[in-house]
């Protein structure tokens, strides 16, 4: 063993007071970064591979967003039409209904980097196409739904295998940290994205922002390079392709909590989430915000988001997990309804911000009870299905919303639907509350 160095001390009179001081020697001083990733919320980021895997997402998704953007005011402005723009935003989500569950078996018998390496690939070519046609005026709405659609089937295959991926990457103690900060990067993109896409569309239009997509793939598998290979998780007894599908469907169905969650995080994908994908039509049509103040109400979205996954593992610690998951559901209605009814832009951005933190509380925090409540070998399969209610709900609720908008207007059919939700859920509560009253011992 090596002898322990000597503190140092420096001693040196102070130059404003003259007096001698003591300072700590440099190693024992927790810097201001250490003392960040020492909060609950953060600690995933202590690991080196996982803080990789975490930026490279970051920069795609603020590309992903910055097409959002781009897409939904392109869309707006050539058919005037809400139901065109939640029809082509449904598309992107629409293959998670079929498509989760398979992409969750595939992430559970193959090698999940080499699997993403491959999906992400194929993110990146169809991002060249749609700028490649972008240039050549050629993008039809025709052309435009298509690669639309296809695109939101390469995210639906990758999406069980990202998330179980990063939970191969941190202890199960940093779990909720790894979920959280995946979701905040999320968010983060949807903050800087719209930024981003400002300026894009101002500069070249469409066209570069389709180009920047493609581009921005790269960091991601920069990234995946990062990641040790691992092998197929279970694969000396992978079963059958369809039969892991119909395992992982029997195990959500079997689980009460399971099952709970995919019902809740689905009433709040059909009635709820739609507000994502009708912003743009919302601020152009209601509010007369235009583009600017489209990003305006993405981007406070988004930091709602954010600003819940920084704090929301500290609150959890404190509070715990249920009372969390209880508020955010409870409150995601009136949230919303404030929000469909704010009458100007200053009024509906700090609803949204509220909306968005709470919406992200809830998906966030139902995901980690979930992927929590099952072995490595069947995270993928969960996390699928749980994709599935979120994405399909989505496509169902954003494209009926927006239909509805059309025909008896958008403030009304949405402020319907965060009503319904908020009632349904109550019932629902005092369904379960009843049951659990009904089993106890002594009670009628």
């Amino acid at each position: 063993m090596h002898a322990a160095a000597p503190e140092t001390r420096d001693e040196r009179p102070h130059p404003a007071s003259g007096l001698r001081h003591t300072a700590r020697p440099l190693a024992m001083r927790p810097t201001v970064l250490s003392r960040l990733l020492d909060v609950p919320s953060l600690r995933a980021l202590r690991r080196p591979v996982y803080a990789a895997v975490w930026a490279g997402a970051l920069v795609s998704n603020v590309g992903t967003w910055m097409v959002t953007i781009a897409v939904g005011i392109h869309v707006t402005r050539t058919t005037g039409q809400s139901a065109w723009t939640g029809a082509i935003a449904a598309l992107t989500y629409a293959p998670a209904v079929a498509l989760s569950p398979l992409g969750g078996a595939l992430a559970d018998r193959m090698d999940r980097r080499l699997y993403l390496t491959r999906i992400t690939l194929a993110q990146m070519g169809l991002a060249g196409v749609l700028a490649a046609l972008a240039f050549s005026d050629k993008l039809s709405l025709s052309a435009l739904a298509l690669l639309c659609f296809a695109a939101g089937c390469a995210t639906t295959l990758a999406f069980p295998a990202f998330n179980a991926l990063l939970a191969e990457l941190v202890p199960a103690e940093d779990l909720l940290s790894a979920l959280a900060l995946s979701s905040a990067q999320f968010n983060l993109g949807r903050i800087l994205g719209p930024v981003v896409a400002a300026v894009v569309l101002e500069w070249g239009g469409v066209t570069w922002a389709f180009a920047l997509q493609a581009v921005s793939f790269c960091a991601v598998l920069l990234a995946l390079t990062r990641v040790p290979a691992r092998g197929a998780p279970g694969a000396e007894h992978a079963p059958p392709l369809w039969q892991g599908v119909r395992e992982g469907l029997s195990t959500v169905w079997t689980d009460g909590t399971l099952r709970g969650g995919v019902g809740l995080i689905l009433g709040a994908a059909l009635l709820v989430a739609p507000f994502i994908g009708l912003l743009p039509a919302f601020a152009l049509q209601e509010l007369g915000g235009g583009a600017a103040g489209t990003s305006l109400l993405v981007s406070t979205q988004g930091a709602g988001a954010v600003g819940a996954a920084l704090l929301v593992g500290s609150v959890t610690a404190r509070v715990g997990a249920p009372r969390m998951l209880s508020a955010a559901a409870v409150a995601l209605g009136p949230a919303a309804l404030l929000f469909w009814l704010a009458p100007t832009l200053r009024m509906a951005a700090p609803a949204v911000l509220v909306l968005g933190a709470l919406y992200f509380i809830l998906i966030n925090g139902l995901q980690v009870l979930c992927q929590g409540r099952v072995p490595r070998r069947l995270q993928g399969r969960v996390s699928s299905l749980l994709s599935a209610a979120l994405s399909g709900g989505y496509a169902v609720g954003v494209a009926s919303l927006g239909w509805l908008g059309d025909h008896v207007g958008l403030r009304v059919s949405a402020a319907g639907a965060a009503l319904l939700f908020t009632g349904l859920l109550l019932l629902a509560w005092q369904a379960t509350a009843g049951a659990l009253r009904a089993t106890r011992p002594g009670t009628s």
